[in-house]
């Protein structure tokens, strides 16, 4: 998540730019393997607040978004249609830390299909609310004010919730039926280094792992058989991802594809280091927030934070192994 700076103010900009990319799909011209046929699946509106931060997949292939400042979670099908599924009350006079706005980050989707997201305001609302298939968001945890709970994360097997928070350097832990949060994972590389820290937080092969914003880095953190014990030390397993906000892993060994935010690229990250960008500005990337992947599918959100004209959207792509 990253501050937009432009949004005041930004309503005849952000209506004129989705007019315009609403004619016609972005031709792709700068894709490289192993991703290939990038197309903007659908466009949101910039006047409005409607800025893709986080995204989480239904069976179907439809994808569930959380929306940064109209506080809504969008459902997109595959083919196209926008559907708005739960909106979180308003705060009054939102104080969140850095940014002042109140702000939906994180989701996740249990298998029964519920969802999950955090939700920042820097008041007593800030925490992780739950929304079951056809009810209203509930706050299930309260998380605090002064922090930024950002990226969000779920070990399925034990129900345990992880969420980054991006002020305070910590990973909480809460479980899915809700409760007093955890401070699970303490740690210096977790903290910011002048703005955000902790951003996006991905479960993978029994651990939970971080990007920090500020540090370009990847962390992975043991979770291992018992989520009751302490965390496993936190491991540095790739750098140089200047700007990364979200991630996630393709599903081959631990090889994974992190969005750039503002350098406005995704990028392929082989298990032994190796980067390749495969997707850019020129695919219809805008600020690049968070990468979902299910099987040969490839789902990309941009919040538009920084690109003129804005063109918040979800880009899908194919990947190939």
């Amino acid at each position: 998540m990253y501050r937009s700076t432009r949004f005041a103010g930004a309503g005849a900009l952000g209506a004129a730019a989705l007019a315009l990319t609403l004619l016609a799909p972005t031709p792709a011209v700068a894709v490289a393997p192993p991703l290939s046929d990038p197309y903007v699946a659908a466009h949101f509106d910039f006047a409005t607040g409607q800025l893709p931060e986080n995204v989480a997949l239904e069976p179907d292939g439809s994808a569930d978004l959380t929306l940064l400042r109209s506080l809504q979670v969008a459902r997109v099908s595959r083919e196209g249609k926008v559907e708005i599924l739960a909106t979180l009350p308003a705060e009054e006079k939102p104080a969140t830390p850095l940014f002042g706005y109140a702000a939906l980050t994180g989701i996740v989707r249990a298998d029964d299909g519920t969802l999950y997201v955090n939700y920042v305001t820097g008041t007593k609302l800030t925490g992780i609310w739950r929304i079951r298939p056809g009810g209203a968001p509930e706050q299930i945890a309260a998380l605090p004010p002064d922090g930024i709970p950002n990226g969000l994360t779920l070990d399925q097997e034990h129900g345990m919730l992880y969420a980054a928070d991006s002020v305070m350097g910590v990973v909480w832990r809460v479980p899915v039926e809700g409760g007093v949060p955890l401070a699970w994972a303490i740690h210096p590389d977790l903290r910011p280094n002048g703005f955000i820290g902790a951003n996006g937080a991905r479960f993978h092969d029994g651990a939970v792992w971080v990007s920090n914003t500020d540090c370009g880095t990847v962390l992975r953190i043991a979770v291992g058989s018992d989520p009751d014990a302490s965390p496993g030390p936190v491991e540095i397993r790739h750098e140089g991802l200047d700007g990364i906000d979200d991630f996630n892993f393709t599903g081959h060994q631990d090889d994974l594809l992190a969005a750039r935010n503002v350098a406005g690229e995704l990028v392929h990250v082989t298990t032994g280091g190796t980067r390749t960008v495969v997707l850019t500005k020129q695919d219809g990337l805008s600020n690049p927030t968070s990468v979902a992947v299910c099987g040969e599918d490839v789902y990309v959100t941009s919040g538009a934070f920084f690109e003129q004209p804005p063109d918040p959207n979800l880009l899908r792509a194919a990947i190939h192994s």
